[in-house]
């Protein structure tokens, strides 16, 4: 998985990228990437008031390397798959980081 290219777009001050979510994990790791290109990500958290969400920024804010609130879910708010925005990170950056921590 780790030579596959995923989904991710630049803008005008970050990048974008489709996430697909398993909550209740044993810990919080990236899978890889499925066959539409959605990064498929396990987080500890349960899907409650929240919770999911957050979890999910404090792990992507240290494995991206940027501020939490650098960090948003836009699109899927209460659902497992959702669209992450990143300021400043471009995407190859994005995916460069993504690669380093596919367990």
């Amino acid at each position: 998985m780790t030579g596959r290219k995923f989904e991710l777009r630049d803008s005008k001050k970050g990048s974008a990228l489709g996430v697909r979510i398993t909550p209740r994990a044993s810990e919080n790791k990236i899978i890889g990437a499925l066959s539409d290109g959605t990064i498929k990500i396990h987080i500890k958290a349960s899907n409650t008031e929240g919770q999911m969400n957050s979890e999910l920024i404090k792990f992507l804010s240290g494995i991206f390397g940027v501020a939490e609130d650098r960090i948003e879910v836009v699109a899927g708010n209460t659902s497992k798959d959702k669209l992450i925005s990143v300021l400043d990170l471009d995407s190859e950056t994005l995916h460069k980081k993504i690669v380093e921590n596919i367990e």
